[in-house]
């Protein structure tokens, strides 16, 4: 691989693509088999899955590292259980209750919220064009989740799982603005492992009460793909291009790339489902890619 080809794909911004193409999968699944995988089932299989991939790379680290990790056990715990326990079990116990419309909408909030959290806490503004970029983004994906009549987001109904999808918005975006306090020198595999591990910690009693509710995984070949791709692709792979790409650029653009989750997700719908995408969906990803664009104009 030439090194044009290397920088190419650690790119920030194609990382942090490339991580909103595995979450809006993720999205996607956590919907369509909720019936045969209970929320908090899911949480924990995905993540016990990308701990196995993840502890081969984040061992032959901890012996020289374990100092470091150990002087940074505060941001690691806290990471661990907002990032790993949190979001996405909040995320899909959600989807148990909302529409994909209304969680992807909801979704959409996260750049405003961490920008918010980056202004009180960190002193971090954007620029006056910056902002103006997040506005026109947001307004994107508002377009294509309210497909084109806003009368339609005037007549959502919020209820129990848009409270939950609120919190995941909550947490994610303190989970990205507290990536500032990584312990320095700790290798990304075994900052992963490390926080992986205090997520599963997390959330294996609260899997041991589902299942004691009688909630259990209906075990056919669907739902073992679907359990396959959320804990490779969104939980492995996702999380160490999400983490690399806050690192590259900051918590405020990064956080911005999820604005991309309702582009994806028309296109997915398209690809997987046949659903022809309309006028709103190109006006949609227009000011998506415009507000994106604008942001991180120099």
């Amino acid at each position: 691989m030439t090194e044009k080809q290397q920088n190419f794909f650690t790119n920030p911004y194609l990382l942090l693509t490339l991580t909103a193409l595995f979450w809006s999968g993720n999205m996607v699944l956590g919907r369509g088999i909720r019936a045969d995988v209970p929320p908090l089932a899911l949480a924990f299989w995905r993540w016990a899955i990308a701990f196995v991939l993840v502890l081969p790379l984040a061992l032959p680290h901890l012996k020289s590292q374990w100092p470091l990790l150990k002087a940074g056990w505060k941001p690691v715990l806290t990471l661990g259980l907002i990032g790993v326990g949190g979001y996405n079990t909040f995320a899909y116990l959600a989807l148990q209750h909302t529409s994909a419309t209304n969680a992807v909408l909801l979704n959409s909030f996260i750049p405003i919220v961490t920008i918010a959290i980056s202004w009180a806490f960190l002193g971090k503004h954007l620029r006056p064009p910056q902002a103006l970029g997040v506005v026109i983004s947001l307004c994107g994906a508002m377009t294509i989740v309210a497909r084109g009549e806003f009368e339609v987001l005037a007549h959502l109904n919020l209820n129990i799982g848009d409270a939950w999808m609120l919190l995941a918005v909550l947490v994610w975006a303190v989970y990205t603005v507290g990536l500032a306090w990584r312990p320095a020198g700790v290798h990304p595999m075994l900052m992963l492992g490390a926080m992986t591990a205090v997520g599963l910690a997390a959330l294996f009693p609260a899997y041991l009460w589902e299942m004691a509710q009688g909630r259990r995984i209906n075990v056919h070949l669907g739902s073992l793909a679907s359990l396959a791709y959320v804990g490779i692709f969104p939980s492995f792979i996702g999380y160490i291009f999400y983490n690399r790409g806050v690192a590259e650029v900051g918590a405020n653009k990064a956080s911005l790339f999820i604005h991309l989750m309702p582009v994806f997700g028309t296109l997915l719908s398209f690809v997987f489902l046949g659903e022809v995408p309309l006028w709103y969906h190109y006006l949609g990803i227009g000011l998506i890619f415009s507000g994106i664009w604008l942001t991180m104009k120099k």
